[in-house]
Formats: C-alpha cells, structure tokens, sequence
C-alpha cells in the first residue's frame, strides 16, 4: 500500500527538484526523507534544513504519511526552533576538488588563492575518494555525484558561466575577506614564493628585465609571475570581487 507527503523546496533548491518547488510524493514503506529528497533531484549536500510537520529532522528521520516537508538550503533561517543544521560548519580555510567540468572555474579560483585540485581525466571515485582523505569540499555540475552516501560536504554549481561560478562559491562559502592574488598558481596549485631578479634574470625577456623588479616563482611547476600589463585588469576583477 502506498501513501503520499508532501515536499516543498525553498530558494536555490526549487529549479533542483524535478517536479517543480511543491509535490506530492508517493512512497512505500518508510523511507528516510534523505532517500526522498533525492529521488525528487536534490542532493543531500544542497540541504541545510529540513522542516518535517513543524519540527526540525535529520536526514534519517523516516518519512510520514500525509506530512509536508520544507526543505532549505544553506543561509536560509525559517522561524522554527530549535533549528538542526545539517550542513556541515564553515571552514576556515576550505579546500576544493573539482569535475572535469569546472577547469575554468578551478583557474579562477586558484588565481583568488584557493587551494583547487583538479585534472580532466579525474573520473568519480577518485574526486570522492581525494575529498574524504583531505577533506576536500567537491564542486561540481553533476547532481549525481553528489548524491553519494559517503559524500560530506560538496556544491552544486548552478551557473554554466565561469564568473558567475567564481561568485556563486564565494558567496556559498563566505570567501570574500579570504581572497589572496598573486599567492598560488592557476596553472597547478602549488604556492608561489618570492623570487630575486637576479636568480631568474636569464629567464626574462629584454623589456620585462628592463621594467619589472618583483617576481614570483611557483615552487610546483616553475612558471615564473609578475605585474605585467595585464595584471591591472586582474586587479580590478579581484577588487571587484572582494567589494
């Protein structure tokens, strides 16, 4: 016999869900509402808050019939008390992984100072295994993988359009203040580090050699950086960032 709750779907979480902001959903059983938010298209790590007849549950809460349940998703507060936060805490200083997916989002992220791991050959179990050894928050355009059991802590990245992506992790996040230019490398995310001109002299071109004093050297693949022309452009783009 098969009875029904219903499901609604609050903020970003709303275009997630595949039968639209509020459903009925028809189950058997009891299901954890865990089981049921997803079968509707939304993956755990997008949840924060679930609201199950006026009160606060956990992922495991077994489903009921005839309920409704609100779900919400990060920074959003409902007047309900107390509130059982599903989401993980802030970290300090976050580390991410990313799907093949998000090179250009992995980039820009690296160019703000962000620890980023990604390759384009990396293939789902490795991203999951890499984020649960280094606790690394995964960040992706796929739900699925998300969806994980063993998955802790990721995001689902709504924008198909880099900068937008950049924003969208930073606000989700709270990165803003932790913004750092010139302090990794875009190319493989390893630290760059101050070099004397001297030491990398034979390395510069007549002009740069002529106008530029400040270098920095990536201690990973050995690209060499300075304040170049085009660094003007990437300042406003971080300044604009940061404000």
């Amino acid at each position: 016999m098969s009875d029904s709750a219903r499901f609604c779907f609050h903020d970003r979480l709303a275009p997630l869900a595949r039968r639209g902001a509020v459903c009925d959903y028809v189950f058997t059983g009891r299901p954890a509402v865990k089981d049921s938010i997803e079968a509707l298209g939304v993956p755990h790590t997008e949840v924060d808050l679930i609201i199950a007849a006026g009160r606060s549950v956990d992922f495991s809460c077994p489903l009921q019939p005839g309920v409704l349940v609100d779900v919400y998703p990060f920074g959003c507060l409902p007047e309900v008390a107390p509130r059982l936060h599903l989401s993980p805490p802030l970290l300090e200083r976050p580390a991410f992984i990313l799907d093949v997916h998000l090179g250009k989002l992995a980039r820009r992220l690296r160019m703000l100072g962000f620890d980023c791991r990604y390759r384009n050959d990396y293939l789902d179990p490795q991203i999951i295994a890499l984020a649960l050894a280094e606790g690394l928050i995964i960040l992706t355009r796929d739900r699925g993988i998300l969806k994980h059991a063993r998955v802790r802590q990721g995001y689902l990245v709504g924008s198909s359009e880099p900068e937008r992506q950049v924003c969208e992790v930073l606000e989700r996040y709270r990165l803003h203040q932790q913004i750092r230019s010139l302090f990794r490398c875009p190319c493989c995310n390893d630290l760059l580090e101050p070099v004397p001109k001297q030491q990398i002299l034979h390395r510069l071109l007549p002009k740069t050699a002529r106008y530029y004093q400040n270098f920095q050297l990536c201690r990973g693949c050995d690209q060499l950086y300075w304040q170049g022309s085009h660094y003007a452009k990437i300042d406003r783009w971080v300044k604009g960032l940061m404000s």
